[in-house]
């Protein structure tokens, strides 16, 4: 059975690393199947931190070369979920 992972991404401040972010997903779209964004906003409100969530298509090798990338970014908290082996 193949692997399925998700990655959750939690960003503490979504205008600040917004492009650093962009470009890392951009680089790997190939490799996100299914992409979720998640943050409050209202009419009169948008909040500064977001929560991302991906599922995954490919390799394990580039899984972990993304979750790699993602960590290194300062404001990215980054968690994953692995089903299958």
């Amino acid at each position: 059975m193949k692997e399925i992972w998700i990655l959750g991404i939690h960003i503490t401040d979504r205008l600040k690393e917004v492009d650093t972010f962009q470009a890392i997903l951009t680089k790997f779209g190939c490799t996100i199947k299914t992409r979720l964004g998640l943050h409050e906003a209202r009419e009169d409100y948008c909040a500064q931190s977001g929560l991302v969530i991906l599922e995954l298509t490919g390799s394990t090798e580039e899984f972990v070369k993304l979750e790699q990338e993602l960590m290194k970014v300062e404001g990215l908290e980054v968690r994953k979920m692995v089903f299958g082996e």
